[in-house]
């Protein structure tokens, strides 16, 4: 019982598509596809805002040692 065999896998799979039939299943697959993408893009843009924040951080503390 612990795991399925392929055509558990299989019968699984035609079901779905019989109940939202193959146009819905890519429209979900896009959109999945879409919300990871800009998953991805947050995700880098608070890596650059972290590195841009550390700099001028350590900008600043030179500022202030040679003052």
């Amino acid at each position: 019982m612990g795991s399925f065999s392929i055509w558990h896998w299989l019968i699984v799979l035609v079901v779905v598509m019989l109940i939202f039939g193959t146009k819905k299943l890519g429209n979900v697959g896009s959109d999945l596809g879409k919300a990871v993408k800009g998953f991805k893009d947050g995700v880098k843009g608070e890596e650059e805002k972290t590195a841009q924040e550390k700099s001028t951080i350590d900008v600043d503390a030179k500022e202030k040692k040679s003052s």
